[in-house]
């Protein structure tokens, strides 16, 4: 079901950081690169109820996150895989 949910709904803005990352410029992309991450590692037939939750959990426990800027590639797949594993026990 994921062809209906608009991932770029919910990605974030600048201004979204701003109050949380000394640069929200490079924690705003670094963020939506692991939201895209999540999304496209989610399976094509999850229901958009859970794919919304996902998200939001992503939002919830990692957007605020300071250490986001510095993971590298592999950092950034381990937290995925953790996001996938845990957040429907959130």
């Amino acid at each position: 079901m994921k062809e209906f949910v608009d991932i770029h709904v919910i990605l974030a803005t600048y201004d979204d950081m701003i109050d949380h990352h000394d640069d929200p410029d490079e924690a705003c992309e670094a963020f939506n690169t692991l939201l895209h991450m999540v999304y496209d590692a989610l399976p094509e037939d999850e229901s958009v109820e859970n794919i919304e939750q996902c998200l939001h959990y992503c939002w919830e426990h990692w957007s605020q996150d300071q250490q986001l800027v510095d993971f590298t590639d592999d950092e950034m797949h381990q937290v995925v895989e953790h996001i996938l594993a845990s957040w429907q026990d959130a």
